[in-house]
C-alpha cells in the first residue's frame, strides 16, 4: 500500500480521484452526456475465494521474486483465463519487471567544509542517503553546494528555482513540500495546504537529476513532510528496490538523501546565510537559488546489489467498437512476505492489503464478461512491487503494452473496505480532472456523499499505483469508502479504521479470518465497476484541469484536434 504508514483517518482514504486545485476545469463532458450508471450484481463468492487463496500461508506473504510470487502468478493467470480474459501482452499473460535490490553499506559521515566552521552529519541520526545508480560504490567528493529553495521547475506556473543556474556536479539543498504549504486552505498556486506532485520528495530527486546535480538532499521538517525523522530513517536505510533500467540509472543523481532541519540551519549559518530568511524567500515567485560560496560536500557508501525478475499480470477484454482505446483496472498483487513475528507468526498475509484489490480484478472481469464487452477495451492489470515503491506500475507506465496515448483512464484498487457499507466516499481533493463529473454522477446514483480528504497536505495522491500513470498524463479514478458507516456512523468507522491500523496494517494480523464484513467491499466494487464502465462506454477523453502538473503530459500525448 502506501510507502509510509497511514493514520487512522487516512486509512479510510483508500484511493484518490484528485488533489485540490484552484484552476479552472478542463473542457470535459457534462453529466448529461455521460452513459447511464450501471451497478451490476457481483460475485461475493469470487471475491472471498480469491482473497482467501492469495492471503493463505501457502503464498508466504506474496513477496516479489519468491516462491510466493510463482504461486500468485499461476493462480491469477488461471483466474483471468476462467473469467474470459485474453492474454494482454502479445499472447502472454505476464510482463517481466526486472528489479534491483540495492543496500547502502559502510556509509561515511556527510561533511560540509569551507564555511566558517565544518559541519558533520552522522549517517542515520543526521542524514540518510541512497543511490539510484546501480554501481558498487557511491561517492560525492568536494561538491559545490547550492540552496535551491523548493527545487521546482513548473513552466505552466512560471516557476523555476533552477533558472539561470548550472548545478552539474553540485549538491543541491532542497525544501520539502510546496512553496505555499503553510496556506490554511487547499487552494493557491501550488494547492496551498493540499500537496502537489512538486512537493513530493520523488519529484525533487527527479528534477535534480534532470538538472544534472550530483546529489540532492531534502531538508526534513516534520510538519511539511507529514512524517517524522523516524519514518525517513527507517524507509531510506536498509535494502531499497529499483526498477532495472538499460542505463543502470546513469541519468540519475549520484546520490539522494535527507538531512535533519537543525543540521541544515547549521550548514547555512556556516555559509553566512540565515535559513529562516531563505526559506521565506523561497516561498515567493522569482526566488533565485543561493550558492553556498566556498562550501564543499563529501560523503559516500558502498552498494550491495542483487537482481531479481518479477512480473505484472495482464489480461484484456477487447472492446466491441474501439478495441484500440483502453481503460485500465489496476491493483497490486504483492505484499511484504515474511516480516517481524507477532506471537510466532512471521507471514504478512496482506488479506485486505491487497489480496482484496487483486480479487476485485477477477470479480470485475467476470462481471464485464457477463455484461458483454463495452465499446473500448478493458485491461485488468495486477502489478508487482507496489510495497517497494510502485515499481510494477512504474515499469508498466514506462514500458506500456497498450500505448498511454490510447489509454483513456483507469481505476486503481488498493485495499477494499472491510468495515461495512458507508454513507460517503472519500476523495483526495477535487477539481483536478474531468473525472470529477463521472464521479459526481456515480455518487448521485449510488446515493452516497462525496467527502473531501481530511489531510490533503500528506500528498496521498502521489503514493499509490495510479500515480505512475497520472504523472504521464493518464487520469485515474481513485476513491473509497469513508468512515460514516451505515451501521454505527462515524464513531464506528473511526474505531474500525484505528483497529486495523493498530493490529493488522502491514502486520501478520492482516489475515482472511480477520475480515468480518464483506458488504462494504461489494459496495466499493459496484462503484469501481460503474466508473470503469462509463469510461469504456463513451468516446470522451478526460483531461486534467488547466495548469495542473499533469496537463502538459496529456496534451503532448493527445494534442487537441
Amino acid at each position: 500500500m502506501l510507502r509510509f504508514p497511514r493514520t487512522a483517518a487516512a486509512f479510510a482514504v483508500l484511493l484518490s480521484v484528485a488533489a485540490c486545485s484552484g484552476s479552472d476545469k478542463a473542457a470535459g463532458p457534462d453529466a448529461a452526456s455521460l452513459p447511464d450508471v450501471q451497478f451490476p450484481e457481483l460475485s461475493l463468492q469470487t471475491l472471498q475465494d480469491v482473497t482467501k487463496e492469495l492471503s493463505s500461508d501457502a503464498y508466504e506473504g506474496r513477496a516479489p521474486g519468491t516462491a510466493g510470487e510463482e504461486k500468485t502468478l499461476a493462480y491469477l493467470i488461471k483466474q483471468f483465463e476462467e473469467a474470459g480474459l485474453k492474454p494482454g501482452n502479445n499472447g502472454k499473460w505476464t510482463q517481466d519487471v526486472p528489479l534491483v535490490e540495492i543496500t547502502a553499506k559502510n556509509a561515511t559521515p556527510l561533511s560540509f567544509t569551507g564555511g566558517k566552521a565544518p559541519v558533520t552529519l552522522n549517517y542515520g541520526n543526521d542524514y540518510v542517503a541512497f543511490s539510484y545508480r546501480v554501481q558498487p560504490k557511491t561517492e560525492v567528493k568536494d561538491s559545490d553546494v547550492v540552496f535551491v529553495g523548493y527545487g521546482i521547475n513548473a513552466p505552466e506556473k512560471g516557476w523555476n528555482d533552477y533558472a539561470g543556474l548550472d548545478v552539474k556536479g553540485k549538491t543541491v539543498i532542497i525544501l520539502v513540500n510546496d512553496p505555499d504549504w503553510q496556506t490554511p486552505e487547499a487552494k493557491g498556486e501550488f494547492g496551498g495546504r493540499a500537496m502537489t506532485y512538486y512537493g513530493r520528495w520523488t519529484y525533487k530527486y527527479e528534477e535534480a537529476a534532470r538538472q544534472g546535480a550530483a546529489a540532492a538532499l531534502i531538508v526534513h521538517d516534520t510538519e511539511p513532510a507529514a512524517y517524522g525523522w523516524n519514518v525517513v530513517e527507517s524507509s531510506n536505510t536498509g535494502t531499497q528496490y529499483l526498477a532495472e533500467t538499460k542505463n543502470g540509472g546513469a541519468d540519475q543523481t549520484v546520490a539522494n538523501g535527507w538531512i535533519q532541519l537543525a543540521k541544515a540551519k547549521e550548514l547555512l549559518a556556516s555559509a553566512g546565510q540565515d535559513f529562516d530568511k531563505l526559506r521565506a524567500a523561497a516561498g515567493k515567485k522569482g526566488f533565485k537559488a543561493v550558492p553556498l560560496t566556498g562550501v564543499k560536500a563529501s560523503f559516500g557508501f558502498d552498494n550491495q546489489i542483487a537482481k531479481k525478475m518479477s512480473h505484472n499480470v495482464v489480461g484484456v477484454l477487447p472492446g466491441a467498437k474501439r478495441p484500440d482505446e483502453y481503460v485500465l483496472y489496476t491493483a497490486h498483487w504483492d505484499h511484504l512476505g515474511r516480516c517481524t513475528p507477532v506471537n510466532g507468526d512471521d507471514i504478512c498475509n496482506g488479506a485486505v492489503d491487497n489480496a482484496t484489490g487483486t480479487a476485485a480484478l477477477v470479480t470485475l472481469a467476470q462481471a464485464y464478461q457477463k455484461a458483454g464487452a463495452p465499446d473500448r477495451s478493458v485491461v485488468f492489470l495486477a502489478v508487482t512491487a507496489e510495497e517497494s515503491g510502485l515499481l510494477g506500475s512504474e515499469y508498466y507506465a514506462a514500458n506500456p503494452i497498450f500505448p498511454l496515448a490510447q489509454t483513456v483512464g483507469g481505476v486503481n484498487m488498493d485495499a477494499l473496505n472491510p468495515n461495512g457499507p458507508a454513507k460517503d466516499i472519500v476523495v483526495v481533493g477535487r477539481g483536478k480532472s474531468d473525472l470529477d463529473t463521472y464521479l459526481e454522477k456515480i455518487a448521485q446514483a449510488a446515493k452516497v456523499t462525496i467527502v473531501d480528504e481530511p489531510t490533503p497536505e500528506k500528498g496521498f495522491y502521489y503514493r499509490s499505483d495510479h500515480f505512475s500513470f497520472a504523472k504521464r498524463g493518464v487520469p485515474f479514478f481513485n476513491f473509497g469508502a469513508g468512515e460514516d458507516l451505515v451501521d454505527g456512523g462515524k464513531e464506528a468507522g473511526k474505531k474500525a479504521a484505528e483497529d486495523y491500523e493498530k493490529n493488522r496494517y502491514h502486520a501478520p494480523g492482516d489475515e482472511y479470518a480477520a475480515i468480518k464484513n464483506w458488504d462494504g467491499m461489494i459496495a466499493d466494487l459496484k462503484l469501481f465497476y460503474a466508473a470503469g464502465r462509463m469510461l469504456a462506454s463513451t468516446d470522451a477523453w478526460p483531461n486534467w484541469v488547466k495548469d495542473d502538473e499533469f496537463r502538459a503530459a496529456r496534451d503532448k500525448s493527445r494534442p487537441a484536434k
